[in-house]
């Protein structure tokens, strides 16, 4: 087996395993505030959905809504995509929460479908690549692939949590 056919294979197992949640969230789901100090997404001035943000690393962490961790999958894929592309990525300002449940599973769908066709291309594997690392990690198209499946993964099980623990409280 190549290792396009390993970074795919690991890429369905996670999509299936984020789907799973993806599917049975419920609109109520996605702005559940688990805690006291958490990050959520809220319409800005204009109606559009905003993620709360810090640009230094706070101590405690907010704990994320659904709604924050798949706005932050939006972005963090949108920006792996364009890097593996070797386009120029969005500003993490220009990319909004879709506001609901239905927009925020068709984002999701449209960026695996685009993910798809990404993982497709094996010419690029050795190519470098700096993101999510800084350009002197030395790090490679085959890594962010890997990096994906990763990020992927730990956001679905931190949804799955939030969407257990929610349906758990009643």
């Amino acid at each position: 087996m190549t290792i396009t056919g390993v970074l795919r294979g690991q890429f369905e197992l996670t999509w299936s395993l984020f789907e799973y949640h993806l599917d049975r969230l419920v609109p109520e789901d996605l702005l559940w505030e688990p805690a006291g100090l958490n990050w959520t997404v809220r319409p800005d001035a204009a109606g559009v959905w905003r993620p709360d943000w810090a640009d230094q690393e706070l101590d405690p962490i907010p704990v994320p809504t659904a709604g924050w961790l798949t706005w932050h999958i939006g972005w963090w894929w949108t920006t792996a995509l364009a890097h593996a592309r070797q386009t120029v990525p969005p500003d993490r300002t220009d990319v909004p929460w879709p506001g609901t449940l239905l927009g925020t599973r068709d984002w999701m769908h449209h960026l695996r479908d685009e993910w798809s066709v990404v993982l497709e291309d094996s010419s690029r594997l050795a190519l470098p690549v700096a993101f999510p690392w800084p350009p002197e990690a030395g790090r490679t198209v085959a890594d962010l692939y890997g990096w994906v499946n990763a990020e992927l993964m730990k956001n679905a099980a931190e949804i799955g949590q939030l969407r257990l623990l929610r349906a758990a409280q009643g």
